[in-house]
């Protein structure tokens, strides 16, 4: 199988090295950084730089990319890539890529999916790609409704296990938007403000695990998640007001002193921790 993977990011990376060493894909790359390119050869992620003969012909494209350049991209080459093959994307949101996707592929090209893997790491770009990232997590996979699909579902999955992913999760577009805001893009919101904080400036030597707990993805690619973040700002706005709710509760028994109700506010976090940690797997 040929797999052609456009961005050899943290994640295009990651998958790059996972495919070439747990499956017998033959694995072509496209970046636009040259040393990227280099050191994913070098490192035999891929075996060659790939171009418009590839794009013709790969059995499965991968687009892992921003939102923005996805789109872009499908845009300026939707006319030359292969109509009998497979396109994946795996950015963190899916309405405007499915619904890109749909424009331009349904009529007359290649079947389409959606997919997000749920891994990644604070930091970003192929020097931090990792070969087992994907080991343990799961996959969300959004498909179009109106698409009689072609594919062969058990040699999908079968690659998908193979990079190490444990459980395959299938959604909509809209459920894959509405869940990520809370389980990924507001953790990176409330990251991000919390780390502003001015007493941030006096923390060395008085903080621990829950400090770098909650600041480690304040480390992130701000161009990326810009686009990730406008682009789900509907659910996202829903999410961060839910949370400034909470907030707005614990301030207010601080300030009266209700130590029976704060209580009872963080038994009721700790209790719902638990229902995740017994349910959520």
């Amino acid at each position: 199988m040929k797999v052609l993977i456009v961005g050899l990011g943290l994640i295009g990376g990651s998958l790059a090295k996972a495919l070439s060493t747990y499956t017998d894909a033959k694995v072509i790359g496209i970046d636009k950084d040259d040393k990227t390119l280099a050191l994913a050869l070098d490192e035999e992620a891929i075996a060659y730089i790939g171009g418009e003969a590839d794009l013709q012909d790969a059995d499965v494209t991968i687009l892992a990319m921003t939102p923005k350049n996805i789109i872009d991209f499908v845009k300026r080459n939707h006319g030359i890539m292969n109509k009998n093959g497979l396109v994946l994307d795996v950015c963190g949101v899916k309405r405007d890529i499915m619904a890109c996707f749909k424009e331009y592929f349904s009529v007359d090209g290649p079947q389409y999916i959606g997919m997000h893997p749920m891994a990644g790491r604070e930091l970003f770009g192929y020097e931090h790609s990792l070969v087992n990232l994907f080991q343990g997590a799961s996959l969300v996979m959004t498909k179009d409704p109106d698409i009689d699909y072609h594919i062969d579902w058990n040699l999908l999955e079968e690659y998908v296990y193979a990079l190490g992913f444990r459980k395959l999760v299938s959604s909509t577009p809209e459920t894959h938007d509405q869940i990520i805001a809370y389980t990924s893009q507001l953790a990176h919101i409330v990251s991000s403000a919390y780390i502003k904080s001015p007493t941030m400036l006096r923390e060395e030597g008085y903080s621990a695990g829950s400090f770098r707990d909650l600041t480690r993805v304040a480390r992130l690619d701000e161009k990326m998640w810009t686009d990730l973040f406008l682009r789900n700002a509907d659910y996202l706005e829903d999410e961060i007001e839910e949370i400034i709710n909470h907030l707005i509760e614990y301030r207010d028994v601080l300030h009266t002193n209700d130590s029976e109700k704060l209580e009872k506010l963080l038994k009721d976090g700790r209790v719902r921790k638990e229902w995740s940690n017994d349910h959520v797997q």
